[in-house]
């Protein structure tokens, strides 16, 4: 039992000085009359003592230098390398030894680098983030997270989910792993949080994401009342226009004609209701962004026609005539209609506004 627990070298060394006591022992017996013989199995033992250490040596090397290895492995230093000693058999094991601790640096800087890099980017998160331990406790919060729980850390590290009573914290105990929800804390914002989970050693750990929504909530809605306003602009200018020239025409019959008057007074207090209208609208439209186009096939030859046939409705008391000049065959284009009418009209009202008199 004692022998198994002796270590290599000294079950070593107890083989070689047994082995060369008997030795001793039995050449003094057999040589005892024969002086010289003795003296000669002396030097052959003597020698054989030498070639027996000079062969611990070697062997022993390798023991030592894998337990050197073992134990800047085990305090994680991983530093250490060993110089080749010249002999084929010690070169490759410390070539390997060296290798692996190459090979453990650079994944163990890897890993720092990657840990360093993962804490900035949670604690730099526009995301409220919360990472929890192997007991559901929370282990980790950044900055964003105490913001949207109103809370500091010493009252969410260390502590579980369901011990924190908070709106969000009673929407976290209801998802399960990989889902998502939102909640409404009354009037002021939304909120995302989705719960899902990682492997660390082996077994998972969870994390809970917040995210405010109420940014893309609100854009939603400045988008969708935009458009509204936009439609609702466009329509009314392409309205009014010839609505004005029209009760302008109207109008003129009633100018020299006192009993009207009235009636002629009446038609230009509309007249100038709508100019008003017209005007506020565009002023509106214009605190709105023009939307992305929504492009499709459109003939470029009967938008024109048909903006100008509403132009040529407009009477503005001046001496106008309208002539085209179309291209052959039909020219198509990929286009917004909307924008694109929105854009002819401009530019023939402003052709029309900078004729005095008379002009085509």
């Amino acid at each position: 039992m004692v022998f198994h627990t002796m270590k290599i070298q000294t079950k070593y060394i107890c083989f070689v000085v047994v082995v060369h006591a008997a030795a001793l022992i039995l050449s003094f017996f057999v040589f005892q009359e024969r002086k010289w013989l003795f003296l000669v199995a002396e030097i052959i033992i003597l020698i054989s003592v030498l070639l027996s250490w000079q062969i611990y040596r070697e062997l022993i090397k390798p023991l030592q230098l894998l337990v050197q290895g073992a134990d800047a492995i085990e305090s994680r230093d991983f530093n250490i390398k060993f110089v080749q000693t010249g002999t084929p058999e010690m070169d490759k094991l410390i070539g390997v030894y060296n290798l692996m601790i190459d090979q453990l640096r650079d994944e163990r800087t890897r890993q720092e680098e990657q840990h360093y890099f993962l804490e900035k980017l949670i604690h730099t998160s526009p995301t409220g983030i919360l990472v929890l331990d192997f007991d559901g406790k929370i282990h980790q919060v950044n900055p964003m997270a105490l913001e949207l729980l109103d809370l500091d850390e010493k009252d969410v590290k260390g502590r579980l989910i369901e011990a924190i009573d908070h709106p969000i914290m009673l929407k976290v105990q209801q998802l399960k792993p990989g889902t998502s929800g939102t909640i409404n804390n009354g009037a002021t914002a939304t909120f995302k949080i989705h719960k899902a989970h990682f492997i660390d050693h082996g077994f998972p750990r969870h994390f809970i994401m917040i995210e405010v929504l109420t940014a893309e909530i609100l854009e939603a809605e400045k988008n969708a009342y935009g458009k509204v306003i936009r439609m609702m602009a466009h329509e009314v200018n392409n309205t009014i226009g010839p609505v004005n020239s029209i009760m302008e025409s109207a109008s003129k019959r009633f100018v020299n004609d006192p009993e009207s008057a009235n009636i002629f007074e009446a038609v230009q207090i509309a007249i100038n209701r709508n100019n008003n209208l017209n005007h506020f609208m565009r002023n509106f439209a214009d605190l709105v962004r023009i939307p992305s186009p929504t492009k499709s096939m459109i003939n470029l030859n009967e938008l024109l026609m048909s903006v100008g046939r509403l132009m040529e409705n407009r009477n503005t008391g001046k001496q106008i005539s309208f002539k085209y000049q179309l291209a052959e065959p039909p020219l198509l284009i990929s286009a917004d209609q909307q924008q694109l009418e929105q854009v002819f009209i401009n530019v023939f009202k402003n052709a029309m506004e900078a004729i005095e008199e008379t002009g085509e």
